[in-house]
């Protein structure tokens, strides 16, 4: 039997880093199933549709996948953050925040295996997201991040202190705040969820 694959070990930079401090990384370019949206994630009806989808699509694909000998651990949920003018960007103004909620893809998926699930989906669910899901690159490349511990709604000073880490090290931000949710709210305390907070960067 195949061993089932773990992204968590596979990509260990992304998806499970060193657990103190700000590090810059290099994220090659990888395909995610995305959704996109507006609002608050707590209390905006958009994100629990499109959480639901990403999910229902990517274990779909999965077992696809699986029936053809290839095994693995669905990756985690993904966010990117951001509004039209990132200097308001901050956890006060989260009702007007644009997000793209995610999960990565592995090599063999391809657009026509992700058609093909989209469809058994539809047959089987009634998910009204189901028609925004797509399938496509996301190119990162140069960032900061940390491993962040605690609840989502405290990550305001850690946010600040990577704001500041990235001037103080002659770089800018350059494009979207991004969070990789390795916890799950619905099992874990939310002192204990940890999440991957990221910022893509550039040389000033």
């Amino acid at each position: 039997m195949a061993e089932k694959l773990d992204f968590k070990k596979l990509l260990k930079e992304y998806y499970n880093p060193q657990k103190s401090g700000f590090h810059i990384v290099t994220v090659p370019v990888m395909k995610f199933l995305m959704i996109d949206g507006v609002g608050d994630p707590n209390i905006a009806p958009e994100y629990q549709a499109a959480v639901e989808t990403l999910y229902a699509i990517s274990y779909g694909v999965k077992f696809a996948l699986k029936s053809q000998g290839f095994d693995y651990y669905v990756p985690p949920l993904e966010g990117l953050w951001w509004m039209e003018d990132m200097r308001e960007f901050s956890v006060e103004n989260k009702h007007r925040w644009i997000w793209t909620m995610m999960i990565m893809q592995p090599e063999p998926v391809t657009d026509d295996s992700v058609s093909r699930v989209k469809e058994n989906v539809r047959k089987k669910k009634k998910l009204p997201a189901i028609d925004d899901a797509r399938f496509e690159a996301y190119d990162e490349g140069l960032a900061v991040q940390i491993l962040y511990t605690g609840a989502y709604s405290d990550e305001g000073s850690t946010i600040a202190e990577m704001h500041r880490y990235i001037r103080d090290n002659g770089y800018e931000t350059n494009g979207k705040h991004h969070e990789v949710y390795l916890g799950d709210p619905r099992k874990t305390s939310a002192d204990k969820l940890k999440t991957i907070i990221r910022q893509s960067i550039r040389r000033i």
